[in-house]
């Protein structure tokens, strides 16, 4: 395969993410009415875990050995993850689907960073100013919001600590995942860090909760489930054609799907879903993350022909 299609099934992937992600927030923050954040996290990985065991028991027992001897690395993505689920999930509990949608986005910013320093990926002026500008609109999106809660700033405030916790474990996941990519089938991966969740949140479960869900809770905590299989599955995956900044700033544009929702929660008038209006101020500070995103990924420098094959050789001979 030519590496110009690989760069596209990249894309491609990074964007399902984004997609999925986008409509994820608006769901947590629906199933937080009627379970406690820390069942949801902990089912959202069960059956995550239980999907890719299933079929690697049965196609391909031999990937099980990764869950009794996980390189060092994985341990740490694994909790990275586990941390960001469980930290997002109580931000999201005093902000709003929007408004950690915009903040989480720090996570792929900080991501692009790190694909700049540690895996010396090329960066363009232009790319750099897209960062600038997703940056200047993640400040001006938390001043003019943190106004909207006056009297209950201390809870904005604790909402928005919650969510940058979620954003640098985050990163920690992303960074090892990417490291782990080059030597390790994705899914494989995805096998253990999924499971390893499962067993530390396990004595914090409260499963007296999932006795009274109904018919219509279940199919949303079976999509949220889904939607961390389908959205991680692609990620670690694009993480094989794609470099990091590319990706991270793919993902940066999920909110447009949250604030789609949003705006149709608000047209429709649905009981079940919270409308979110942004005021004039929030909605261009959030354009701005939005437009530094696809600034940094239209102008994307692709790397010399010469590195691309070189890079090829030594990620090949890893396997």
């Amino acid at each position: 395969m030519k590496f110009k299609d690989k760069r596209v099934i990249g894309i491609i992937l990074a964007a399902i993410t984004a997609i999925f992600w986008g409509v994820l927030a608006v769901g947590l923050k629906v199933a937080m009415d009627f379970l406690d954040p820390m069942n949801i996290v902990w089912f959202r990985f069960l059956l995550a875990f239980s999907a890719l065991l299933g079929w690697y028991a049965f196609k391909k027992p031999v990937y099980l050995k990764i869950l009794f001897q996980p390189p060092i690395l994985l341990l740490a993505a694994a909790l990275g993850l586990g941390i960001n689920y469980i930290a997002y999930m109580y931000g999201l509990k005093f902000t709003s689907a929007g408004t950690s949608q915009i903040i989480i986005q720090i996570g792929p910013i900080m991501l692009g960073m790190v694909g700049f320093i540690f895996f010396k990926e090329t960066i363009s002026r232009r790319q750099a100013a897209g960062f600038m500008i997703a940056g200047t609109g993640l400040a001006l999106f938390y001043f003019d919001n943190i106004l909207q809660y006056l009297g209950h700033e201390e809870l904005y405030n604790m909402g928005i600590l919650w969510i940058l916790v979620a954003s640098m474990s985050w990163v920690v996941y992303a960074t090892f995942q990417k490291m782990l990519v080059k030597t390790y089938p994705a899914m494989q991966l995805n096998l253990f860090i999924f499971g390893l969740p499962v067993l530390l949140f396990l004595p914090f479960v409260k499963f007296s909760g999932f006795i009274h869900l109904t018919f219509l809770n279940w199919m949303l905590l079976i999509f949220l489930g889904l939607n961390t299989l389908i959205s991680y599955g692609c990620l670690t995956l694009s993480f094989k054609y794609l470099e990091a900044n590319k990706i991270s700033m793919i993902i940066t544009m999920n909110p447009i799907i949250t604030f789609l929702l949003m705006g149709f929660a608000a047209y429709f008038e649905l009981s079940w879903m919270q409308p979110e209006v942004l005021s004039l101020k929030s909605g261009f500070a959030a354009l701005l993350v939005i437009v530094g995103g696809v600034l940094a990924v239209a102008f994307a420098n692709p790397k010399k022909k010469k590195d691309i094959k070189e890079w090829l050789s030594v990620r090949d001979k890893k396997r």
